[in-house]
Order: C-alpha cells, then structure tokens, then sequence
C-alpha cells in the first residue's frame, strides 16, 4: 500500500457570474408575475389598509380619522348589521343545503347508466354561462305574474310565493338560482366518489353491509377531504355573494341603501359596493373590506380547527 496520500477531486462550483447572470435570467422570467402580485395584490391591500383609516370620497385627497369607519360600522350603521345577517344567512343555511344537495346530485351522476356523460354535461352546463345572463333568466322564471315556476306550481294547485318581492322567499330564491348554477362543485364531487378505492366497498360489501351502509360508512368518509375543500371554497364565495342578488334586487323599490324587499338581499359586498361606488364614501367601504377579511379568516380558522374531527385522509387517520 503506497504512502502517498491520495487526493481527493472535489467538483468546482459554478463562478458567481455564472450564478448571478442564471438568477438575472430566471428574475426576467417570473418578472410578469412578481409586478403583477404587487401591482394587483399587495399595492391594492395596502391602500385598503390606509383608507379605512381615512374619510376618501376620490375626488378630494383622503383625510386621517383613524379608526373613526370601523367604529361607524360596528356602533352606528344599522344596514351594516342587516348586510352581516342577511350574508350569514346564505352561509349558515345556503352553503349546507348546496353542499348536501350538490353531493347527492354526484351520487346520481356516478351511477353506472347508459348515457350518463349527457346528463353530467347538462348539469355543468349552467355554471359556465355568465352570472349576469343567470341572473337575468331565473328573473323571469322567478316573477310572480308571468314566471314559469309561479304559473307550474299554480298549475298543480300549489302555493305561489312572491320570490324576489317577498322578504320571506327572497334569500331561498337566491340559494336556488345558486343551486342550479353549482355545476362545478358537483364535478369536485364527482371526482373525488370516483377516487373511492373499489376494494373497500367490494371488503364492506362481503363482510355484509347493505348499499346504505357502504355509502355512509365507506364512501362518504373518503370523499370528506372533497366535502372540506367545497366547504371552504363555498363559505368564500357565499361572503361576497354579489352578482345574483345585485342584478335581481337592485333598482326594484324606493330604498336605495338595503336591498329589495324590506333590505332582506341586502349582502355584505352589496352594500360595501353602494358605500363605495354609489355614495364615494371609499374609506368607509375600505374598512368594510377589511372586516370582510377578518370575517373570512376567523371562519376559515374555526373549518380548519374542526376537521380533524370529520376529514379523513388515506393514510393519515
């Protein structure tokens, strides 16, 4: 064995031009989305911040009063109060009943029946189309002297509610239209009831459980990471409900401030859209914004908080 030491070749690093020019490079690529966060997300959550804390009608330079709008909102405005009711109305209530309705419509749809694709693609259908063009259709079909729901039911000899002119069918007339455009979490759905791994139900299936039982304590179980993430996704989007209700309520009757009728489709992003771009009271509806953030945040935490308690993972439970 010789007595020379061996060396060792250890591999040269790239020099720091090479790395910085590879780093220029790769900055100039990704530059569109970096100024885009910044230009559309960060400057406009920032200026948001500072006008809540200022009085801003646009056309004259905003004016410090600090925390001045979220006391208004919270002790002074009573159709805050209202837009905060009627929107956890369609949370608390709407977002169960799509959820519930949605997941049993995907049940259907992953039946083994012939022709299947074409009723999945009809049920899809109406979640691409314009919620304005929605909104304008279900307006007709929902109107109490020549709408086709109100004149099928009297056909049957069932009541006929007022819908959208009545305080009491106003929001349900809501969730339905919302419940027929849902074709999108019903795919989700579908999706997640074709991940079911097939042994587990064929294993239930000859330890003798019946298809209710295979459903309730197979199926639904797997497809709860589903159910979390629709759950998520609808309690946003039932938060700054909009378009449906501004398109269906606005104009209809004499109070410009709470929505049609008796202020019963009177939402949070509704009225935060009123303060801003109907009365330009901008730092007012800036703090609105923010509220809505942190009403959305503290929901989000308490869903998070409790699935563990009803989401099971393969693999981790």
């Amino acid at each position: 064995m010789g007595t020379t030491s061996e060396r060792l070749t250890v591999p040269r690093r790239p020099g720091g031009a090479a790395q910085r020019r590879n780093l220029v490079v790769g900055l100039l690529f990704i530059s569109p989305a970096i100024i885009g966060f910044f230009a559309f997300t960060m400057y406009p959550v920032v200026a948001a911040l500072y006008y809540s804390l200022t009085s801003y009608n646009i056309l004259q330079p905003p004016t410090f009063v600090g925390l001045d709008n979220y006391r208004r909102l919270l002790f002074n405005d009573s159709d805050f109060w209202v837009s905060i009711t009627n929107t956890l109305y369609m949370v608390v209530i709407g977002l169960p009943i799509t959820l519930v309705l949605d997941l049993l419509i995907a049940f259907l749809l992953n039946l083994k029946l012939r022709g299947m694709s074409i009723y999945r693609t009809l049920i899809y259908l109406p979640s691409i189309l314009p919620s304005v063009a929605t909104a304008v259709v279900w307006l007709f079909l929902l109107n109490p002297n020549y709408g086709l729901i109100d004149g099928a039911l009297g056909v049957l000899g069932l009541p006929q509610p007022g819908w959208l002119l009545d305080p009491s069918w106003s929001k349900p007339a809501l969730i339905m239209v919302s419940l027929w455009a849902s074709g999108g979490m019903v795919l989700i759905y579908l999706a997640g009831l074709q991940d079911v791994p097939t042994e587990l139900l064929e294993a239930a299936e000859l330890d003798g459980a019946d298809s209710i039982q295979r459903t309730w304590h197979v199926t639904v179980p797997m497809v709860t990471p589903v159910v979390f993430f629709n759950l998520i996704i609808g309690m946003i989007g039932y938060f700054q409900y909009f378009t449906e209700a501004y398109v269906m309520t606005r104009g209809t009757g004499s109070n410009a401030i709470a929505g049609d009728p008796a202020g019963s489709t009177l939402f949070y992003a509704i009225y935060l859209f009123q303060n801003a771009f109907d009365f330009f009271k901008m730092g007012y509806a800036s703090a609105q914004a923010w509220i809505l953030f942190w009403l959305v945040v503290v929901f989000t935490v308490i869903i998070f908080r409790s699935s563990s308690l009803w989401v099971y993972y393969r693999g981790r439970n």
